[in-house]
């Protein structure tokens, strides 16, 4: 059983985190992900860097921007995490956009990914009925779960197709707008929270943008299985460097079950 399916099983709420690979600087990107294992996060979204990142507010961008400058590339992070499975347990999820991926040549990215340890792919940018038609063998072979996308915008039909070709998760945003972009969750974010929790999807879900401490995260996960922080932990690095995970994380997980 993949390592997704794996955390997924276990009776209580998952806090996932992303981080842009080489920011902030082009090294961190290992002991970043040891130090949130380290201090309780269940799941670890490593974004891949790209030039136009359509679904990233400006602090993902910047972090991208920057990451990019340090000189990250798709390789570069391939050889980072060649041995990453030595002190490393939890699911690991690599985010990026589709054309790093074709450029490096698809099924050669899945078989490294199957090689290196890595459990899923979010990629927003890869429509879910092109997945289904011409890469989804291709993820199955090498073990990956293709994680999808759904917005309160997106219809019925789609997230029940969604929910049919998926075997992990599915990646709940809380809002039309991009990450980064909100605090807080109102009357009309909690109703699309109840109106998915109420289809009863056989996939669980997992509530990502606008999730920024513990009051966010416990709003979020009253209605789903866990929740993506992603701007918030980027501009704590970007104000602590690598130090001071801890109390970050401290701050998110209070009274988390």
């Amino acid at each position: 059983m993949n390592r997704i399916q794996q955390k997924l099983q276990e009776n209580k709420k998952l806090l996932s985190i992303y981080f842009t690979a080489g920011y902030p600087n082009l090294d961190d990107t290992v002991s970043i992900i040891q130090d949130l294992e380290k201090n309780g996060v269940d799941m670890i979204e490593i974004g891949l860097p790209f030039s136009d990142p359509l679904a990233d507010g400006p602090t993902i961008q910047a972090s991208s921007t920057q990451a990019l400058k340090n000189c990250m590339t798709t390789e570069v992070l391939f050889n980072q995490l060649k041995d990453i499975r030595k002190t490393v347990q939890i699911p690991l999820i690599i985010m990026g956009y589709f054309n790093p991926m074709l450029q490096y040549g698809v099924e050669a990215f899945c078989e490294k990914c199957k090689e290196i340890g890595i459990d899923g792919l979010i990629i927003p940018d890869l429509p879910v009925d092109v997945y289904s038609e011409q890469y989804q063998s291709i993820f199955e072979k090498y073990g990956l779960i293709n994680v999808f996308l759904i917005t309160p915008q997106t219809s019925v039909e789609r997230i029940n197709f969604i929910d049919s070709i998926s075997n992990g998760f599915i990646y709940m945003v809380s809002s039309a707008s991009v990450t980064g972009s909100q605090s807080g969750f109102g009357t009309e974010q909690t109703d699309y929270f109840k109106r998915i929790a109420a289809m009863n999807l056989k996939n669980p879900q997992i509530i990502g943008f606008g999730i920024s401490d513990n009051k966010t995260f416990s709003q979020a996960t009253e209605y789903a299985k866990g929740a993506i922080i992603g701007s918030a932990f980027i501009k704590h690095l970007n104000s602590n460097g690598t130090r001071s995970i801890k109390s970050f994380l401290q701050s998110i997980l209070i009274d988390k079950k």
